[in-house]
């Protein structure tokens, strides 16, 4: 079936099942995040049949809008842009038998002619890029430029086997930690092919083990390497093209210093709340003769008589290079040079990041204030291609990357539940970059305003701004402020 064709049948399936689904039904939540949350979920079963006649579906309609504005548009380089992306995901779990149960997700996302910038353009699009795939309008046609928009994907297809408190998943699957996420705020989820097993059988505390051989990221209609930029051919949107993946970890790179283009991602990780008001997690990732990564982190609830909370937090992000550097060579996450970075750079993707905060946790779970502080070290960039953002929940704020080698962040937040109709955060970041790096962004005011808004029964509507104003003082970088604006509606069913 041609990918036209499974795009009109996925939006009339999720359309069709959408209008017999009552309100009372609810099966499924949305986070803050977007990320989807099952409020129910199939049981077990005595046979093969009813593993799949008393399975159930999740369906999900989508609109997402967006508007990016430049202060300074520059020819080739930045251009005000919008994008429009319509669909929806429909998702089916088995019942279980014997353990055994599989999940699949069929997703589309399909872009109003009207709404939609000019197809040469597609590459100076910004926060909407993911409602589409550059690659396929880019190079799905006869001639470049010439491809369709909208996609659908299978983006959830795995099969689960789960024993006493051990959960096995094998196949296409969402996946949340420190390094990796699912980053569902556009129309299709980040996911990861391999293998995953996780162990609850030590009180109050989670063990995990995952093997990733391919990613897939929101724009993609397929699978691709989970560290490599471009492809042989040169292709710079058809491998691992991620806002933060580092340019100078390109397919001939690597060919270049006789190693593998193709990787595997190996994460361990352990949770644990055993001790009361501590949630503190380790984590390990390694992408073999590419980096290593090392994060501890830990929240500490200190409960106040007046039903107030302190909850101070960290984290200690270390990296260690395992042959990524004399790939990269003396590059940065852009793929330029390292001008005015530490020498070691120039072999070694060897650095580390530390993050802290302190949040006051209003009565009854209303809202909470934080004030966030991030610091790379002046070494190499912190490499995190994988949606997971190094500084995400302490400093980073909508749209921003702010892990470049010797880069101070601070961040306070301030987020309040109104009502069970209406809640929004407000977000003003100070993001500190480098001026001794000229490849580096300017220093930057971030406002970052979140409002959620229920209008009915599973009908969610989210309005996001983000105001960013560039400090460029001496240094000679270019003034890349903006006013980006989002507009997105959920109906779950």
């Amino acid at each position: 079936m041609g990918v036209r064709k499974l795009s009109i049948c996925a939006a009339a399936a999720v359309a069709l099942l959408a209008t017999g689904v009552q309100a009372s039904e609810a099966k499924q939540k949305l986070k803050g995040s977007m990320q989807v949350v099952y409020l129910k979920v199939p049981g077990s079963v005595d046979s093969l049949s009813e593993m799949f006649t008393k399975g159930m579906f999740y369906g999900r309609l989508r609109s997402n809008m967006f508007l990016w504005d430049w202060k300074e548009e520059k020819a080739g380089k930045r251009k005000d842009n919008h994008a429009w992306g319509l669909g929806g995901s429909l998702i089916y779990k088995s019942a279980k038998y014997n353990g055994l149960s599989m999940t699949m997700g069929l997703y589309t996302s399909q872009n109003p002619a009207f709404a939609s910038m000019d197809k040469k353009d597609v590459g100076l699009v910004k926060a909407g890029k993911d409602t589409f795939s550059r690659n396929r309008i880019r190079y799905g046609g006869k001639d470049e430029y010439t491809g369709s928009w909208g996609m659908s994907v299978l983006g959830q297809a795995y099969l689960e086997y789960a024993i006493a408190k051990t959960n096995l998943k094998v196949g296409r699957q969402l996946f949340e930690s420190v390094f990796t996420k699912s980053n569902d705020t556009k129309m299709i989820p980040n996911t990861f092919d391999g293998v995953v097993l996780e162990n609850k059988d030590i009180a109050a505390t989670k063990l995990r083990a995952a093997y990733f051989t391919k990613q897939k990221l929101r724009d993609h209609t397929s699978a691709h390497d989970l560290v490599t930029f471009k492809t042989a051919d040169g292709n710079s949107w058809g491998n691992n093209d991620d806002s933060a993946v580092h340019k100078g970890l390109s397919y001939n790179n690597f060919l270049a210093h006789n190693k593998d283009p193709n990787h595997e991602m190996i994460l361990v990780d352990a949770n644990t709340k055993y001790v009361k008001n501590l949630n503190a997690t380790l984590s390990y990732l390694t992408v073999p003769g590419v980096v290593q990564d090392v994060v501890l982190e830990a929240h500490y609830k200190i409960p106040m008589e007046n039903g107030w909370a302190i909850r101070p937090g960290f984290r200690y992000f270390q990296q260690i290079d395992d042959g990524g550097g004399k790939v990269a060579g003396y590059t940065n996450l852009k793929g330029k040079e390292a001008i005015g970075y530490d020498a070691g750079v120039a072999d070694s993707l060897d650095s580390s990041l530390i993050n802290a905060r302190v949040d006051a946790l209003m009565p009854g779970k209303k809202g909470f204030f934080r004030f966030g502080f991030s610091q790379v070290a002046d070494k190499a960039d912190i490499v995190a291609p994988w949606r997971g953002f190094p500084t995400g929940g302490f400093t980073r704020a909508m749209a921003q990357y702010n892990w470049y080698a010797n880069t101070r962040t601070y961040m306070v937040r301030g987020a309040y539940k109104f009502n069970k109709y209406f809640n929004s955060s407000l977000r003003v970041a100070y993001q500190d970059f480098d001026d001794d790096k000229p490849n580096v962004q300017a220093d930057s005011t971030v406002l970052h305003l979140d409002n959620i808004s229920k209008l009915a029964d599973n009908l969610e509507m989210k309005v996001r701004v983000g105001l960013v104003s560039c400090d460029t003082g001496n240094t000679g970088k270019s003034d890349t402020s903006y006013n980006e604006y989002r507009l997105e509606f959920n109906y779950l069913f």
